[in-house]
C-alpha cells in the first residue's frame, strides 16, 4: 500500500459517487455470469443514489468508503439486519456488501478495509458478523476465510428474477483471523 489510504464513513453527499462505484463493482464482479436483465433489475434495486442516500442516513446501517489518494477504491456496507439462526450470537453484524476495485486488488485494500470493519462491529458490540457470499465468487469465498469466517450454510439471494446460493459465512468479532 502506498500510505495515502483512508477509510471513512459515507456521508449523504457521497451518494452519487457510491452509486455508481457500487454498481460498476457488482457490475465487473458478476455480470459475465448473469442475464443482462437480471443485472438491470438487481442494479436499479440496489445502486441508484435516491437508495445509497437512505442507507447512509439509515442509523441502522454503517457505510464506509476506501479511498486511495482521495479516488474510491472500495467500500463496505454493515447493517443489524436480523440473522439466519446458523449465524448465532447475541448482537450479529452483517457485512451487506464488501468490494475493492479490480484496479486495488492485490494491495491490501481488502485487509485494511476488513480490519476496519471488524473494529466497528466491535465498537458497536457485536459479537458475530455475518456475511452472504455467492457459491461461485471463489475468490470473495478465499479471502472471507483467510479473515477468519466458516461456512455455516446458505441462503438464497436474488439477481434480478434469477435465484442464486449464497454461502452464509460467520465470525466471531472477539477473535483474530487464522
Amino acid at each position: 500500500m502506498a500510505g495515502s489510504e483512508t477509510i471513512r464513513r459515507a456521508a449523504p453527499a457521497d451518494a452519487a459517487v457510491l452509486a455508481r462505484f457500487a454498481e460498476r463493482c457488482f457490475r465487473e464482479t458478476f455480470g459475465s455470469d448473469n442475464r443482462p436483465a437480471d443485472m438491470d433489475e438487481h442494479c436499479s434495486r440496489s445502486y441508484g443514489e435516491a437508495q445509497q442516500r437512505r442507507e447512509i442516513a439509515d442509523p441502522g446501517v454503517i457505510t464506509l468508503l476506501l479511498e486511495n489518494g482521495g479516488e474510491l477504491a472500495g467500500y463496505a456496507q454493515l447493517g443489524w439486519d436480523p440473522a439466519p439462526p446458523e449465524v448465532g450470537g447475541v448482537r450479529p453484524l452483517q457485512i451487506r456488501r464488501f468490494y475493492v476495485d479490480a484496479a486495488w486488488h492485490g494491495r491490501g485494500f481488502a485487509q485494511l478495509l476488513m480490519a476496519r470493519t471488524l473494529e466497528l462491529a466491535s465498537e458497536g458490540g457485536a459479537d458475530r458478523l455475518w456475511l452472504g457470499v455467492w457459491e461461485r465468487n471463489a475468490r470473495g469465498i478465499a479471502f472471507y476465510r483467510k479473515a477468519g469466517f466458516e461456512t455455516r450454510g446458505g441462503q438464497l439471494f436474488l439477481v434480478g428474477s434469477d435465484p442464486q446460493h449464497d454461502l452464509l459465512m460467520v465470525r466471531d468479532v472477539g477473535r483474530s483471523a487464522r
